[in-house]
């Protein structure tokens, strides 16, 4: 058996019709040659998306600014752990002249600075 595949507007056509309700389920299945889930499944998907139909631009721009937000925060958290996990064992370890020992001159790529 091949997969039919239908158009957005077929698709939107049965759903509104099925959204309706003038027609039993059954109706629409016979007119436009698809099963009744098939039908139930676009109308469902159609009900659900509404609400982001009619929400505004701000409020989705709120939501991505929010969501930026919060992984920038996690960010900051884990860059803060890492800072204090390399002074404690890093720096209590070592005396200075022990630390500058350490950095070679000739390795520009590893800088002392920001």
């Amino acid at each position: 058996m091949k997969w039919k595949n239908h158009t957005k507007n077929c698709k939107s056509k049965v759903a509104l019709a099925a959204i309706k309700g003038q027609k039993t389920t059954n109706e629409p299945a016979s007119e436009f040659g698809i099963h009744v889930r098939q039908i139930n499944r676009w109308k469902k998907e159609v009900i659900d998306a509404i609400p982001e139909i009619f929400g505004s631009k701000k409020e989705q721009a709120i939501e991505v600014m929010e969501s930026e937000r919060d992984r920038l925060y996690q960010q900051v958290g884990r860059l803060l752990v890492e800072v204090d996990w390399l002074r404690k064992t890093q720096i209590s370890e070592r005396s200075i002249t022990e630390k500058w020992s350490c950095i070679n001159p000739m390795r520009k790529e590893l800088s002392t600075q920001r």
